[in-house]
């Protein structure tokens, strides 16, 4: 006859069925069952044991931990990231779509390096570059190391990443991008302006703005906390030309209020539905895509014009603090990333230093020193 615990640090071994199953009391005193997985004795009280050791020494009872599936730890991922805002949904999403069909169904304590590299293989032949296979993989260590805090599981496995390309050196020249500009929508050409000017992203930052966040009178657009990446508000105050643009299409945004009779809140618009109800505008790859072929510089994407404005801020003479501060780059690694040198850059220096030699050969003070150096 088993002897019920009442205290804690004793516990008791059973039978229910087929199975032996151990009975004991935590640090906070509630009863704990688990089943051994079997009908061996010695097994269950080395089960026991181990069990009331770790209520002895405070270490957190992982009873449940090799039975957890990797859907529930996606699921305290996707609420992590709800309740934190440590990462943009929308992208967050974007990557678990692909880890969710690779590993759906799978034990998460038996998710180690080899299934890491075997999704990396997966992906890899599916076109995806290693850089993307990087950040995916970094959203399930990330799940991973939630579940190890939380409890539900042992021991964190090492997932190491793979070797990514140079970065992407592409940007625009003030020639191609008014080349590309100018073959575009009049609403997609301000959207561009701004990414050209301020480094915006163009999906999650331009296109989602709303009329309230432009102030003509100030001079100023801003975006809300939350609605960039890093999840600053960020403050902009506008070029002579950006005021005149956005002057400009928020004139076709009134004009389309009174042609819809509807209340249209965003800066960039587009109508949808049989209701023809205003929306944020989409994606425009396509129109992009044309837009670059017709102006000669076809493959040209648009974060090249976050690039851009990095290296145009630098170069004409911003501090790098308030460069950073507007294009909401966090870290100064990743700006300096993309404050590229381009073959225009070389050639200016090189013509630097034809004037400086130039200068040198002919300059009486340097052929004084050296006069001089010879009296010596």
């Amino acid at each position: 006859m088993e002897t019920q615990p009442r205290e804690r640090g004793t516990g008791s071994i059973y039978w229910r069925g087929t199975r032996l199953w151990i009975k004991f009391y935590d640090a906070d005193g509630r009863r704990r069952y688990e089943s051994t997985g079997g009908a061996d004795e010695s097994r269950a009280r080395r089960l026991l044991n181990k069990r009331l050791g770790a209520v002895a020494t405070g270490e957190p009872i992982l009873g449940r931990a090799d039975r957890v599936r990797y859907e529930e730890a996606a699921k305290a991922l996707r609420e992590h990231y709800k309740v934190s805002g440590d990462r943009d949904p929308a992208e967050a999403e974007f990557r678990l779509a692909h880890l969710d069909r690779f590993f759906a169904h799978r034990k998460l304590a038996s998710i180690g390096p080899r299934d890491a590299e075997e999704y990396a293989l997966g992906r890899q032949n599916a076109g995806a570059s290693n850089g993307t296979v990087n950040r995916e993989l970094a959203v399930l260590n990330r799940m991973l190391r939630l579940a190890y805090e939380q409890g539900t599981l042992v021991r964190l496995p090492i997932l190491r990443k793979l070797k990514e390309n140079a970065p992407r050196q592409g940007f625009f020249e003030r020639e191609q991008y008014e080349a590309v500009r100018r073959r575009l929508p009049p609403d997609l050409q301000v959207a561009v302006a701004i990414a050209y000017t301020f480094g915006w992203r163009m999906q999650s930052e331009v296109l989602a703005l709303e009329r309230r966040q432009l102030d003509l009178e100030a001079r100023t657009l801003r975006l809300d906390p939350g609605q960039g990446k890093t999840g600053q508000p960020r403050l902009v105050v506008l070029t002579a030309e950006l005021r005149g643009l956005l002057g400009e299409q928020l004139e076709r945004v009134r004009a389309l209020e009174r042609r819809t009779g509807r209340v249209v809140p965003f800066l960039f618009p587009f109508l949808s539905g049989r209701r023809r109800a205003a929306q944020p505008r989409r994606d425009f790859r396509k129109s992009w895509a044309s837009a670059c072929r017709a102006a000669g510089c076809p493959g040209l994407l648009r974060h090249d014009l976050r690039r851009t404005a990095v290296r145009n801020l630098t170069r004409a003479g911003v501090p790098e603090r308030v460069a950073m501060s507007l294009t909401g780059h966090k870290s100064r690694s990743v700006f300096d990333r993309y404050n590229i040198v381009s073959e225009a850059d070389q050639r200016e220096a090189a013509a630097r230093l034809d004037g400086f030699n130039g200068d040198n050969h002919g300059d009486s003070r340097v052929v004084g020193l050296e006069t001089r150096s010879v009296k010596v």
